[in-house]
């Protein structure tokens, strides 16, 4: 039954001249069962909006992983790729109507998410967004920043063997000489988080913005994706039934009914070994950093 449905909605859809994203077309899918009388269901009430909620960073935080996660629930439409308006100008002089163009369909009652880790430290995104939504939503996941900066790293890393093109130790890249850390390399300036958030404190209320514990997400997911669902006006739709702990991978993966479903190869990824001083001197240089970002969300981290 729930196969039908899903070919009947997508050949209206088409017919509309409108495209079905694989993820919504699965949603419906699963949906299709609990919809009861087929015939109070207008096909026409699909529609690409404007999203109400982003997770806005930060990059190598775990937000792929938040994405797929409230992917899973009923209410939730999520654009399957990083759309990047608010931080690259040739999006943003599109207008909004490419803006939604680049949304799922959704139903409506459905919240409708993107996410795009780029806007985090983007110094011009916070004021574009409260333009377009001054009660948008918007979701933050952190994780030690030194972890972040070298998941950062091995990903720049990868991409560069990927293209047989040589990459330096990250050794190389963060000390010049006896001048210390170079503060200045982008993976260390993506991980200064009370900077980049004091931005989004400039536009937004902080009951605005909801802090997800990337740590706390790998360890119980279910947890953190309860207060998330809270934050953003959810029923508590997501239950254990929806994660199950891969023992080959390290960590949980997803599964709606039958199927299941991991993060790809690139989650996860092994990092280069990194020297035990260096990893202590970025552990120091982030301290007071890391304070500074406590006081401002009104929270610790147990970070190096």
């Amino acid at each position: 039954m729930a196969c039908w449905w899903a070919g009947w909605l997508l050949l209206l859809a088409e017919a509309g001249g409108a495209r079905l994203e694989q993820g919504t077309l699965e949603s419906w899918a699963q949906a299709a069962p609990r919809l009861g009388n087929a015939s109070g269901f207008q096909v026409s009430s699909l529609q690409r909006r404007l999203p109400q909620g982003i997770i806005i960073g930060v990059r190598k935080g775990g937000t792929r992983a938040l994405l797929e996660m409230l992917a899973l629930h009923p209410q939730v439409a999520a654009a399957r790729s990083e759309v990047h308006f608010f931080n690259r100008e040739e999006n943003y002089r599109r207008g909004l109507g490419w803006y939604r163009q680049q949304m799922p369909l959704s139903r409506p009652g459905q919240l409708t998410v993107e996410k795009t880790p780029g806007y985090f430290s983007s110094p011009r995104v916070p004021a574009r967004v409260r333009a377009l939504a001054p009660g948008m939503r918007l979701l933050l996941i952190v994780r030690d920043p030194v972890e972040r900066l070298v998941s950062d790293y091995t990903q720049i890393l990868h991409n560069r063997q990927a293209r047989c093109k040589p990459y330096p130790p990250l050794e190389q890249l963060l000390v010049r000489g006896d001048r210390g850390l170079d503060t200045r390399y982008k993976p260390i300036q993506r991980s200064l988080y009370a900077l980049h958030l004091a931005r989004w404190l400039a536009a937004f209320p902080p009951a605005h913005i909801h802090v997800v514990d990337g740590g706390g997400l790998i360890r119980e997911p279910l947890a953190e994706l309860r207060r998330v669902e809270q934050f953003l006006g959810l029923a508590p739709r997501l239950g254990p039934d929806n994660f199950y702990f891969n023992q080959t991978k390290g960590f949980y993966c997803l599964q709606a009914g039958a199927r299941q479903r991991c993060l790809d190869e690139s989650k996860g990824r092994p990092h280069p070994p990194i020297a035990k001083l260096l990893l202590e001197q970025l552990c120091t240089y982030f301290s007071a950093h890391n304070e500074h970002f406590f006081s401002l969300v009104g929270r610790t981290f147990n970070w190096c």
